[in-house]
């Protein structure tokens, strides 16, 4: 019960057949597995052995799925990370994730050299080459990386075509996500074998993916809901992923068109683009026979002149990290209910509790909680977080939901502090952390506040001792530490914060604070 012995057995039955286009080129399943199987064996020969750590630093791309399915395929754990994350960023999560190796993208050379020092358990990086050249060792040597370096193209050259991975475990960990955590620091979601490949082949089911569709695949592969709703629950049904590099709404409607996609997966910032595109029509979309919508609540009044305007279903769904992470979607073969995130997907319970864990009336609003194969093992080196996260047998999701007398479920209200921007997590915490760091900050508060095109965006209040500094100043300090989605669009100097006996700065008063002086 693997993805990649599965790609393996998909191979036999569907050769000749594209397993995706990128770039306008295309890659059949027998020639997808054999890159895959040689870069497993290219690894082993490095020295990674199964049960070692690797992370990648990759877009949407096949050195993504090659180095994912190979990696896999060793019983190697994978650790995508997101390639826009600052050097702070990403060194945090190669050190506490005890990354053996990493496989980048050759713009990140500078990243890499820079860190370098830093990550003393690395032992390889494995470059991959996006311009012809780009990797001239004559032209590289000087670096202090070099002697660690390799090339993506000389790792799949040396592996065996003959290679046979390892005897897998079901419950062995295959992926770790990092996700904000509230404290600040991030926390790596494990996730088994056993957890990706049912929740992919759960997802497919419900979704009635099959051998004829094309999926546009532009969610970043190395968020998770595109890992398995837009990667792997189409391989594993042997679909052709259609890889766009970055999402454009142009470029989406062109590739929909051109090759006759059938399915498109975003989230509610992409539909939204798609939607004021002066030049997009229903014509461009006729051959899609399903939108999916997951990431963020998708707004009921751009679900319905979406449809409207291009005559097509989108199903939203609910997912999360931790669940591998789709627990719910609006099903295909009963009404679609505007709001609502649908039913539970095959073999995964949700569950509406109050705090002491009894189950609420239908209508009654609680806590959303699941339970299912796809739930993560844990927390990477956070045993205390896990236990306070899997209770019984239970994810607790924090999230405020309903659910109506059909079983289809209602967000009520998210995580009481994460600001979702364009589909991205961001817990105020985190930003917080890196103002606090600023020499002429007393104070800060950070909250989410409405926006047209990003859903959300981050808002930061701050308490100067200085009064000189600038907004611009404190968005330009935080753009050497932050993602750029996680830097505050706008940033209000307050002489102080709203807080509470013990002196608790209560984020609650400031968001009322903020909405009656916005209605002014």
């Amino acid at each position: 019960m693997n993805l990649s012995a599965e790609l393996h057995e998909t191979a036999k039955n569907f050769a000749e057949k594209p397993a995706y286009y990128f770039m306008g080129q295309a890659s059949t399943y027998a020639e997808l597995d054999g890159a895959t199987t040689k870069f497993a064996s290219g690894l082993e020969k490095l020295g990674i052995k199964q049960g070692d750590h690797i992370a990648l630093l990759l877009g949407n791309s096949p050195h993504f799925v090659i180095s994912l399915y190979g990696a896999l395929r060793l019983g190697v754990t994978v650790i995508p990370i997101n390639p826009i994350y600052t050097a702070d960023e990403i060194g945090y999560i190669l050190n506490n994730g005890d990354v053996k190796a990493v496989i980048a993208l050759d713009q990140a050379l500078p990243v890499a050299e820079k860190m370098h020092p830093l990550l003393p358990k690395i032992d390889h990086y494995i470059m991959c080459e996006t311009q012809p050249n780009s990797l001239v060792p004559s032209e590289i040597e000087k670096l202090t990386v070099y002697p660690k370096m390799k090339s993506f193209t000389s790792v799949v050259s040396s592996g065996e075509g003959s290679f046979q991975g390892p005897l897998l475990n079901d419950d062995d960990v295959a992926i770790i996500l990092y996700t904000s955590g509230t404290t600040g620091k991030p926390k790596g979601a494990m996730l088994t074998h056993k957890n990706l490949y049912s929740n992919a082949k759960d997802v497919g089911d419900y979704l009635k993916m099959n051998d004829q569709d094309r999926v546009v695949t532009v969610l970043p592969m190395f968020h998770v809901f595109c890992l398995t709703v837009a990667l792997n629950a189409p391989l594993l049904n042997g679909a052709t992923l259609l890889i766009a590099p970055k999402f454009s709404p142009k470029g989406v409607f062109e590739l929909i068109n051109h090759y006759q996609a059938t399915v498109f997966a975003g989230v509610p910032t992409m539909y939204n683009f798609l939607y004021q595109y002066p030049d997009g029509s229903p014509e461009h979309l006729k051959s899609l026979r399903l939108c999916i919508s997951g990431g963020a609540s998708l707004p009921v009044a751009l679900l319905k002149n979406f449809e409207k305007t291009f005559n097509v279903l989108i199903s939203e769904g609910y997912g999360l990290s931790e669940a591998s992470p789709v627990t719910s979607f609006n099903p295909l073969d009963r009404p679609r209910k505007a709001g609502s995130i649908g039913t539970s997907i095959l073999h995964v319970e949700n569950k509406v509790v109050d705090e002491l864990g009894e189950e609420v009336p239908v209508g009654g609003v609680g806590e959303l909680i699941v339970r299912g194969p796809n739930v993560m093992k844990g927390y990477y080196k956070m045993p205390e977080e896990t236990a306070a996260a899997i209770r019984n047998g239970w994810l607790h999701t924090g999230d405020m939901a309903r659910m109506d007398e059909e079983g289809y479920l209602y967000i009520v209200d998210r995580k009481k502090d994460l600001i979702i921007v364009g589909g991205y997590n961001v817990y105020p915490r985190e930003v917080e952390e890196v103002i606090y760091n600023h020499s002429d900050v007393v104070e800060v508060a950070v909250l989410g506040i409405p926006d047209p095109n990003q859903g959300e965006a981050v808002s930061a209040y701050v308490v100067s001792k200085n009064p000189e500094l600038t907004a611009q100043q404190v968005r330009e300090y935080c753009q050497e530490h932050l993602a750029k989605y996680k830097v505050p669009t706008m940033v209000e100097f307050i002489d102080e914060l709203p807080k509470n006996t013990t002196g608790k700065i209560l984020r609650r008063a400031l968001k009322s604070q903020v909405t009656q002086s916005a209605g002014r």
